[in-house]
């Protein structure tokens, strides 16, 4: 059986696992191991018109890659942070979340460079590691992007009320003008898409830099005559609050403000020249994380002290936070109607975050469908490249979720929130974990490391890096209520009750279909979704061990 007919027809993995295998076998010529011949990639083609459209441009996944997921979690949550651990503390934290962060991107970029597809890092999961984990991977990202889509809509309502009274326009209206926005956007084409995320991405962009520079000149005494200096990192309990333990508690937080950042990864399915593209953009990551959160953090810990009642009220999505964000309270001294400016910015943000969040869990299940892993009707595409019946099952999710935090008090709401508040970091596990093995079934395959068109990282050291730290994280996650003097266990059941959810995704399907751990040898690396050109160059790059094995047979 064909690919393309067990996708038609809807079957799950493991099937026809003996005819995959026999067609990713090992060839080998003399006693050298050679990488499977690939004949199978033209056989795995679907017609065009069944394909996702490579409608992002290089501006695009550049844009998306700088500043996509820069959000709420620094314009507000950044505040708490430093109050909770100190100017140094947060620094630390952030720094070695944003870290762990690159690694992990790099290794997804050395991946999404080889196979671009908008499974991502489900599909590399589900080819190199196990097709279980690739599963769970993608219903808890579906889930987590279409529950944020819920959030997002709610949260964007709320940012309304600093200027239009709930009375003159009830929130649920605005929320659900909102929903349909993002499905609007998401319905046109995935270059509308796109450019909406471009000018999003600006405006943010333009926002950070001007708020390091007024930052700066504040802290000079440029700005309101007060030279600052360093003067809060020696005020006493400065700069690192709490020790380790305050800064263990603001890893969590730090992390949230990163989710998000292997968007690239899906966006690579549908970039135009992924080769060329993905590279660039996954570089631009570190600069990211330079410019837009390590130096925001530093500059906030130097110009506002952290025992600042201000920060503690930061962090939430209403109208006081936002009026004490760390940023407003930096931008006022420079610009009167500052709270005006970052409450536009911040509703832009959680537009951007639906947005993105629509775009994602959209094709998370398409490309579950497309793997045999959802029904069927899930991996189909219109005419303009969009899986229609997958965004509509996503805008109905996230409908039912918003409808939820509605009803009574907002109990079921708020589980699902808390089974997919850590679906990022588990995300990010499977990424490290998946290149691991990905680069040991390369080789192991007789692929050449040097020709790889993007490298990621000090591998093994980054995914390993990567793989320890987010455990922590994940392990961390009911830090805060450990510590309380009588912790609740509603409240510590709340911040873990998505790993087991989780859990029971990968052990569920793991024991229903009986998987296995993939050998390295039989680990995947076909594509199915480039242009011909792209394929050509795709067995080129396997062309020099194969000369070389034919020079050593003549």
């Amino acid at each position: 059986m064909t690919r393309r007919n067990s996708i038609e027809m809807g079957t799950m993995p493991g099937t026809s696992r003996s005819s995959s295998q026999s067609a990713r076998s090992v060839q080998k010529i003399g006693s050298m191991a050679k990488l499977p011949s690939f004949q199978s990639d033209q056989q795995l083609m679907l017609a065009p018109e069944n394909e996702l459209k490579r409608g992002l441009k290089a501006r695009h996944l550049s844009m998306i890659s700088i500043a996509g997921t820069i959000g709420t979690g620094l314009f507000l949550a950044s505040g708490s942070s430093i109050a909770q651990a100190g100017p140094l503390g947060a620094l630390i934290a952030y720094i070695m979340i944003g870290s762990m962060v690159f690694f992990m991107m790099t290794s997804l970029g050395e991946m999404a460079t080889l196979i671009p597809t908008a499974g991502s890092f489900n599909t590399y999961a589900a080819r190199f590691v196990d097709p279980a984990l690739g599963f769970a991977l993608g219903v808890n990202y579906f889930l987590n992007w279409a529950v944020t889509v819920a959030v997002e809509i709610a949260a964007a309502a709320m940012i309304l009320q600093f200027w239009v009274s709930p009375s003159v326009l009830p929130s649920w209206v605005w929320s659900v003008l909102f929903l349909l926005f993002m499905v609007f956007v998401n319905f046109l084409s995935v270059r509308a898409y796109g450019e909406a995320e471009y000018w999003f991405s600006v405006i943010k962009v333009l926002t950070v830099i001007i708020f390091i520079i007024v930052g700066i000149l504040v802290d000079a005494g440029v700005v309101g005559g007060d030279r600052i200096g360093f003067r809060n990192w020696t005020i006493p309990g400065a700069p690192v609050v709490d020790g380790f333990g305050g800064i263990l508690g603001v890893f969590l937080v730090a992390g949230f403000s990163f989710q998000g950042t292997e968007l690239i990864g899906i966006a690579a399915g549908e970039s135009e020249n992924p080769r060329k593209n993905v590279p660039k953009a996954i570089k631009q990551v570190f600069w990211r994380i330079l410019l837009f959160y390590i130096l925001s953090i530093f500059i906030i810990g130097l110009v506002i002290p952290y025992t600042d009642p201000n920060l503690l009220g930061s962090g939430n999505v209403d109208k006081s936070a936002i009026a004490v964000s760390p940023f407003t309270l930096v931008l006022q001294k420079a610009f009167k109607p500052a709270s005006h400016i970052m409450n536009a910015v911040i509703l832009i943000t959680v537009l951007s975050a639906g947005n993105s969040g629509m775009y994602a869990s959209t094709r998370t299940l398409f490309m579950l469908a497309r793997d045999g892993k959802a029904p069927a009707i899930f991996g189909r595409v219109n005419s303009r490249g969009i899986p229609m019946e997958s965004l509509a099952f996503t805008t109905l999710i996230a409908a039912l979720s918003f409808g939820a935090s509605l009803l009574g008090s907002g109990e079921v709401y708020n589980w699902l929130l808390n089974i997919s508040s850590i679906s990022g970091f588990i995300a990010w596990l499977g990424i490290a974990a998946s290149h691991y093995r990905f680069r040991r079934a390369y080789v192991a395959q007789g692929g050449d490391v040097s020709r790889l068109p993007y490298k990621a990282a000090m591998f093994p050291f980054g995914p390993i890096y990567a793989l320890i730290l987010c455990t922590v994280v994940v392990c961390g996650q009911g830090y805060s209520e450990f510590t309380k003097p009588h912790p609740k266990a509603v409240n510590l059941i709340a911040c873990y009750i998505g790993l087991p959810f989780f859990l029971a995704m990968f052990l569920g399907y793991k024991l229903y279909y009986k998987t296995k751990m993939v050998p390295l040898l039989e680990c995947d690396f076909s594509v199915s979704n480039l242009e011909d050109g792209d394929i050509d160059e795709f067995h080129e790059l396997y062309a020099p061990s194969k000369n070389q094995a034919d020079e050593k047979d003549q």
